[in-house]
């Protein structure tokens, strides 16, 4: 579990409620997602938005323990949009306990990069690090001409980490392509999308691979389970039906993330699923349906926190009461929080049986 010491310091008045609403989140997290064995592995993905940018401030520290308190549910994290300034990442860390280790990128680099970098966060008593880090680069390709030429390169430059966990050991490589356009196909979004899924398949099928297990995962800013988007990452990927329909945005009308696999445990995986044997276990999680919800807007809960911006626009004019909502609910909450929710599935890591039996052929 994290560490609660942070509420000590709080107001005990608001100690009391964070409280209640931290009970509320473990709730929900044990009622719709499987708890931690020996015998799974529980891997997640979240976009956390500009973590910590500081647009709207600093994250307080209600939303780090609540925060905190998501991500302890399991065992491997893939988080993106960590900024420059690693100061949140850091009070994360410190509030999930020592148990839990991070790996994260350098800053990717121009405007388009937005001063993020990537990170893992994983609970070391479950997950190793197998020595694998590094960070994607797409080789050049020859020209009409048979020349080489270099390839234009992701905007935000991918990571990839080896991981072990039980019987497995895997590649991790964690994405946050180009929003691009604000439409379903963007060019460059399927663009970036393409290459990477091929650049990625040819690297797990490579005889020297580290590892023949590799999972991609991340905020690919997929509109939809038809745009050419998802199709690029599907050709060369297994993306479970589970998770195909899943909408991961808060208003749940955009398929922005996805968890995709490629390897051999990936026949061995459909072929349990096809035989009623395992059932996938996956989905989004919705924090809003038991923290910072509507209803604590309309008592005012968080007003003094939010500060004079609630009240009034950046032009000076007041805002009315739609209006006030809806910067709670889109702006300020999400900016505590994040605009996206934490995708999740779980994983089979026990191959005991499986291999007992195959030794009996």
């Amino acid at each position: 579990m994290p560490k609660y010491e942070l509420l000590e310091t709080i107001r005990k008045s608001e100690r009391q409620r964070i409280a209640r609403r931290l009970l509320d989140l473990k709730e929900g997290l044990k009622t719709q997602v499987p708890a931690k064995t020996l015998d799974n592995l529980l891997l997640a993905t979240w976009n956390i938005r500009e973590f910590d940018s500081g647009s709207f401030g600093s994250r307080s520290d209600e939303a780090m323990l609540y925060i905190a308190e998501i991500i302890d549910h399991f065992d491997l994290v893939a988080v993106q949009e960590v900024r420059d300034n690693l100061d949140g990442l850091y009070r994360l860390k410190e509030v999930l306990g020592r148990w839990w280790d991070v790996i994260f990128t350098d800053v990717t680099e121009g405007t388009a990069g937005n001063n993020e970098r990537m990170a893992f966060l994983f609970d070391s008593r479950k997950v190793r690090f197998g020595g694998l880090s590094g960070e994607v680069v797409l080789p050049e390709e020859k020209d009409e001409n048979g020349l080489l030429q270099p390839v234009r390169q992701l905007v935000r430059t991918p990571m990839m980490v080896g991981f072990k966990a039980g019987w497995y050991d895997f590649v991790m490589v964690t994405v946050h392509l180009i929003y691009g356009e604000d439409k379903a196909d963007a060019p460059e979004r399927v663009r970036e999308a393409a290459l990477l899924s091929d650049f990625l398949a040819k690297r797990a099928d490579d005889p020297t691979a580290w590892s023949k297990n590799m999972v991609l995962l991340g905020d690919f800013n997929i509109f939809r389970p038809d745009n050419l988007t998802f199709e690029k990452i599907a050709a060369n990927f297994y993306i479970p039906e589970a998770l195909q329909k899943l909408p991961s945005n808060v208003p749940q009308d955009k398929h922005y993330d996805q968890i995709a696999f490629r390897s051999p445990f990936v026949k061995e995986f459909r072929d349990r699923i096809d035989s009623g044997e395992l059932h996938v276990h996956a989905g989004v999680f919705n924090c809003f349906d038991f923290i910072f919800r509507e209803s604590d807007e309309r008592i005012k809960t968080y007003q003094n926190e939010m500060g004079a911006a609630y009240l009034t626009k950046s032009n000076g004019k007041i805002r009315t009461e739609a209006e006030r909502s809806t910067y709670y609910k889109t702006y300020w909450r999400t900016h505590q929080i994040s605009d996206h929710l934490p995708m999740w599935i779980e994983i089979p890591i026990n191959r005991s049986v499986p291999y007992l039996q195959e030794l009996l052929k």
